[in-house]
């Protein structure tokens, strides 16, 4: 059984990625056969960064991360989710964004470089201290997009037609790939360690509000008291004046 330093998996992206790969069985194999279909792939790109983005557009909760400035663009932005449309300069910046990407996880070389470039991707959709812009995308909506890009390329491969096994082992690939890439954003948004500053100040907020609840208990116990007291007052003055 090998031993795995849980750590160190949020701490050496390299060692977290050869874990996450070892457990999923990615390897060699599955890259010769991205390497296999990338020429055909590649022309299908397009068609897939448009339907990312149709489909970003029709949820006003996921539209909205679209009209802060990316970093990167020396555009005008738009003021309102009506004035951001599909052709707008800084979607066609995202769309740009997105297609390089697309170009990139099928050509590779898929080295210590590569694994740095699936790090960023994830990092900079998150708010951190690096960063220009403050776009942070809640992880809800970063797992969805990861599943509809993942359907995409699935789509795409079937368009090829591959024999059977070949296109199985081709997929395959691919959605581990993709999961390999979901894995890097969980890294930010589920980061023990990442997240401790921010885990210190809930329970500092906890412990505040628990102080608070319990200052509210103790006010209404002392007025129950004061009203069994007077209560009890004036049954006595009742009482005393018969």
């Amino acid at each position: 059984m090998q031993h795995i330093d849980e750590k160190k998996l949020y701490t050496d992206d390299k060692y977290r990625f050869e874990y996450v790969a070892a457990y999923m069985g990615f390897g060699e194999k599955d890259i010769k056969a991205i390497e296999s279909v990338a020429e055909r792939m590649r022309p299908l790109v397009p068609a897939i960064v448009d339907s990312v983005y149709v489909k970003q557009f029709e949820f006003d909760i996921t539209k909205r991360y679209f009209l802060p400035k990316n970093e990167g663009f020396t555009g005008e932005v738009a003021n309102s989710l009506d004035e951001l449309t599909l052709d707008h300069p800084q979607i066609q910046f995202r769309k740009n964004f997105l297609g390089k990407y697309l170009l990139r996880i099928l050509k590779g070389p898929y080295d210590d470089r590569f694994l740095k470039y699936l790090d960023w991707v994830a990092k900079i959709h998150t708010d951190t201290p690096e960063k220009k812009s403050k776009i942070n995308v809640d992880y809800v909506h970063v797992n969805a997009l990861m599943g509809f890009v993942e359907s995409a390329i699935i789509n795409g491969v079937v368009q090829l037609g591959l024999d059977r096994e070949e296109e199985a082992v081709v997929l395959s690939a691919f959605n581990k790939l993709m999961w390999i890439q979901n894995d890097y954003y969980a890294k930010y948004y589920m980061n023990p360690y990442f997240n401790e500053a921010m885990q210190k100040k809930f329970a500092a907020e906890k412990k505040a509000q628990k102080s608070s609840t319990n200052l509210f208990s103790d006010l209404n116990i002392i007025s129950i008291l004061i009203g069994i007291i007077a209560g009890g007052l004036g049954v006595w003055m009742s009482c005393n004046k018969n």
